[in-house]
């Protein structure tokens, strides 16, 4: 027991404290033995975790926080997959932030094209979902949160870079994390070491220069995060071969669900985090990233996205079931998931204004019940996504069960 404490100390305060006051979760999960006891019976086999989080206010309206945790592990490795993504936005916002001190002009709208310069590399000239037609910053913030668009995060990764994205995931505090490469086009080394040259341009009609920046290598070593259980699974294919055993993902990205949590209220409630773990944003930075987490593919104008193919709960895996149901009458939900390699993850702040109701909920389950993995054979649709809708909405139950509490 002794030793176990300690682990969880050095894992970080938060994991702790959720670990230590699992009961009140563990409550809400037992309310539901149907929707969430198939899962819940074999949690280790589905690589299950859970983050709760209740949200209070206090009478100047302050927000106070308490965790509950279900098999919190943050040194257990499970693939992140698109929820990377929060950070890459985050981060790139702070690096124009930067450098509009230095250049008054440049902004999120400014028109940025991407240009190549090593193997695998790809150039970006036009965005015909962007307002001006042109390609930008703020443009690929909202696709990579509105419906979790990869080639936004890669431009992203290409504009921050390795070096500074796991710098400043350091600095925030978030130190089961890294970012090493881009997603979905192969990425490894030594491409993911190397970055796209990018010129911002006045406005969307001129070719004046603002600010260039050239291509780029890291050439420092990678994260070291003591992470365990980064071997997965049975057999994996490469191509049309199968090859037995586990697929290594020690150099593939990784985002704790502690580490989740906590940036998602950096970016909500970066008043209650200390000065030296805040982003470096303006207010309108923070305006938009809350936006982007928050609407729906069929509010946004730009880009404008085809109901479709992406309802309203596309991207909402707790509460929605990424498109199985609706989310509930007033409800908001704040939030950035992952899906890849049988993976579902899901970070998300709810909010219903009406009912006074406001609470965290992370999670991360794992459904692959042939052990191989690349095989498109996941039970995403059968498990994975009605498990993260009942989730999301017995905690939601239970928060508006619950009479108004003074924090303690």
């Amino acid at each position: 027991m002794r030793q176990f404490l300690l682990l969880l100390l050095l894992a970080g305060p938060a994991a702790a404290r959720a670990q230590g006051r699992a009961n009140v979760l563990r409550q809400v999960l037992r309310h539901d033995t149907a929707g969430l006891g198939r899962v819940l019976a074999r949690p280790a086999q589905y690589h299950l975790q859970i983050l709760y989080t209740r949200i209070r206010r206090d009478a100047a309206g302050q927000p106070h926080f308490r965790s509950y945790g279900y098999r919190v592990r943050p040194r257990a490795y499970f693939y992140p997959a698109s929820t990377v993504k929060l950070a890459a936005a985050a981060l790139a916002l702070q690096k124009l932030r930067a450098l509009g001190a230095q250049h008054p002009s440049l902004g999120p709208d400014s028109p940025m094209l991407t240009d190549s310069a090593f193997a695998g590399q790809t150039q970006v000239r036009r965005d015909s979902s962007a307002g001006g037609g042109r390609p930008t910053v703020g443009n690929y913030v909202r696709k990579a949160l509105i419906v979790s668009d990869n080639d936004a995060f890669n431009r992203l990764y290409e504009f921050v870079g390795p070096e500074e994205l796991n710098r400043e995931l350091a600095r925030l505090g978030l130190r089961g994390s890294r970012l090493l490469h881009r997603l979905s086009v192969g990425d490894q080394e030594p491409g993911s070491r190397h970055t796209n040259p990018v010129r911002f341009l006045a406005d969307t009609a001129a070719t004046q220069l603002r600010y260039q920046q050239p291509a780029g290598y890291y050439a420092g070593s990678w994260p070291q995060l003591g992470l365990h259980g980064e071997a997965i699974g049975q057999a994996y294919l490469k191509g049309d071969q199968k090859i037995a055993g586990p697929l290594d993902f020690s150099q593939k990205n990784a985002f704790s669900l502690p580490d989740q949590q906590q940036l998602l209220r950096t970016i909500l409630f970066p008043e209650t985090v200390p000065p030296a773990r805040r982003l470096h944003l303006a207010p309108d930075d923070y305006t938009r990233l809350r936006a982007a987490l928050s609407e729906l593919p069929r509010e946004s104008a730009h880009p404008r996205y085809d109901v479709a193919h992406y309802p309203d709960t596309y991207v909402k895996f707790l509460l929605g079931g990424a498109g199985l149901a609706p989310l509930p009458p007033g409800v908001r939900v704040f939030n950035k998931i992952g899906q890849a390699y049988g993976f579902l993850i899901d970070n998300a702040y709810v909010q219903d204004e009406a009912h006074g109701v406001e609470f965290l909920l992370s999670a991360v389950l794992y459904v692959n019940a042939d052990g191989v993995l690349n095989d498109d054979k996941y039970e995403y649709d059968s498990i994975g996504f009605p498990f993260l809708r009942d989730l999301g909405r017995r905690v939601y139950e239970a928060e508006l069960r619950r009479k108004t509490e003074p924090p303690k």
